[in-house]
């Protein structure tokens, strides 16, 4: 249901038991204070003892909300609105991520590019700020991460869950991993999961494990009388931690300070602008005429699959404060590459040497492996005045075009049928 998470205090209600553990589990980097034990895969935060704090002992915590928010954390804690979930799991994941800070510092950092625009969809629908750190746990902040069931982006959409909620996913885009569109994609689905519970903590386990699951194991309580809250279910492993994780990085980022925990700065602005950008233009003449890094084009770009904005896509996203020399380098510009269709008859060694390339640069620029992979009908990418040397450093960039090593010109192996005769002698 939209619009009924106004902004509360976010800190009175960090749990007791997260707030135990800062006080008495010192981060890592403070271990030489106090007794630890090492393993093969590093340091091991024992658990300390727990102690009982009755209302009167808990510590009361508040934010001035009078002033503008200092960053972009600041204005996070906020929004915060979810209700706190306080368990022996959310301790265990709190502890997992303070025992790893360089690690944890990594996911910070990365989150950066597109934080902004994470918090400002949820503000403009009127959801809670926790949210925006979902891409934490799902993807770790990498729009580029697949996971092994093919799920894409920040989110972590797999292709028939992107399909139904319009994500593209063709040879040109993957909007799976476009940070505008897939945000919007999990915002709205989001909201229909909590609409179908009316829970924050379901919701999320239904983004993990699929609301029907959930819907299940609910009934599937309620049937036996019991409680039918996130805690009381009976589900998988990964679920089980999946809220947890998020409940850990939020008591952090509420209180750094308690966890003796640095966040990287973030600033309350904008940091990226969508705009339009006429197809036939390659992403290393984008970067070009914006004056900035071409990696850092594909990084705020990351839907891309092939080195050309396609027809049909002209938005790009660019660093605000790259914008103006952008459009004023683009003004006039015209299109260097162009489709092609092969004759039927047609080889890629003719058609490469029609448009100044080699057959490896050709298969390259068309996310192709080998002469033996096209198929009839496919449209190929070729130049129209372009430099194609430019990009080649793309293939190391986009992770669906291949380098130079992938390509293989050799025919596939054809398949022997020799034991298949040795079982019937």
């Amino acid at each position: 249901m939209r619009g009924l998470f106004a902004p509360r205090n976010p800190m009175t209600g960090l749990p007791r038991l997260a707030l135990v553990m800062a006080l008495l589990c010192p981060p890592l980097w403070a271990q030489s204070l106090a007794p630890a034990t090492s393993s093969g895969q590093g340091l091991t935060v024992t658990r300390p003892q727990a102690i009982d704090l009755t209302a009167d002992d808990e510590p009361i915590i508040t934010v001035d909300l009078t002033h503008k928010a200092a960053d972009l954390w600041d204005r996070i804690r906020r929004g915060f609105a979810m209700p706190d979930l306080d368990t022996d799991e959310v301790a265990a994941q709190q502890i997992r991520y303070l025992s790893h800070p360089a690690a944890l510092r990594n996911l910070f950092e990365r989150s950066y590019r597109y934080l902004y625009h994470i918090v400002d969809a949820l503000e403009r629908r009127g959801l809670p700020t926790e949210l925006a750190l979902l891409p934490m746990v799902e993807s770790g902040f990498d729009p580029m991460a697949l996971s092994r069931s093919q799920a894409a982006g920040l989110w972590q959409f797999i292709p028939s869950t992107g399909r139904y909620f319009n994500l593209q996913q063709n040879e040109w885009v993957d909007e799976r991993r476009d940070i505008v569109a897939s945000t919007e994609a999990a915002l709205d689905y989001l909201e229909r999961i909590y609409d179908m519970h009316g829970d924050w903590h379901l919701a999320l386990a239904s983004y993990n494990w699929g609301e029907g699951a959930v819907a299940r194991a609910r009934k599937k309580n309620e049937a036996a009388g019991l409680p039918t809250e996130f805690a009381y279910l009976k589900l998988p492993d990964e679920t089980r931690r999946y809220v947890p994780k998020l409940q850990a990085l939020k008591n952090i980022i509420a209180r750094p300070e308690l966890f003796n925990i640095e966040l990287p700065h973030v600033p309350n602005r904008l940091y990226f602008e969508s705009v339009e950008s006429p197809p036939g233009i390659d992403l290393a003449m984008a970067a070009s005429f914006a004056q900035m890094p071409l990696a850092e084009l594909i990084a705020l770009n990351p839907a891309f699959r092939r080195p050309v904005i396609p027809e049909g896509r002209q938005r790009l996203n660019l660093p605000a404060d790259r914008v103006a020399a952008f459009e004023a380098k683009l003004a006039g510009a015209s299109p260097r590459w162009q489709t092609y269709r092969p004759a039927a008859s047609e080889k890629l060694e003719s058609i490469a040497g029609k448009f100044g390339l080699t057959v490896t640069e050709l298969l390259q620029v068309n996310g192709l492996t080998s002469p033996y992979n096209l198929k009839p009908g496919t449209v190929l990418l070729v130049p129209a005045g372009a430099d194609v040397q430019s990009v080649m450093p793309l293939t190391n960039l986009i992770p669906d075009l291949p380098s130079a090593k992938e390509i293989r010109m050799q025919p596939p192996r054809k398949k022997t049928t020799r034991s298949k005769k040795k079982r019937r002698r």
